[in-house]
């Protein structure tokens, strides 16, 4: 891939032209962001491949690996594994939450 018109080793920054397909949705979304970031559609499709590739280079990077072991904090759980017990922490935490209206019922 040597470019005899180059002079020197380093690499060259043109762009080169990708004709891409989208549906309505697709160019819906492609809108929104481009006007949303304050950029162009190509800034935007570039930004894009850099997120996804970062999420296949890593997929730990991957934002929806971020909610794993949140629910690992035992703060105000009762000393619950929230991770294994959620259906114990949701309803104990609903059942003090009736509690505490009652309280406050019984304060006015």
């Amino acid at each position: 891939m040597n470019n005899p018109k180059r002079s020197s080793g380093a690499p060259s920054r043109v762009a080169e032209p990708v004709q891409v397909y989208l549906h309505a949705d697709d160019q819906d979304r492609l809108t929104r962001l481009t006007e949303r970031l304050g950029t162009t559609k190509s800034d935007v499709l570039r930004r894009g491949l850099e997120a996804l590739e970062r999420e296949v280079r890593d997929p730990a990077a991957h934002p929806a690996l971020k909610l794993v072991g949140l629910g690992a904090s035992h703060e105000g759980t009762g000393g619950q594994d929230a991770a294994r017990d959620h259906d114990a922490v949701l309803a104990d935490g609903e059942v003090r939450s009736w509690s505490a209206d009652r309280e406050r019922e019984v304060a006015r």
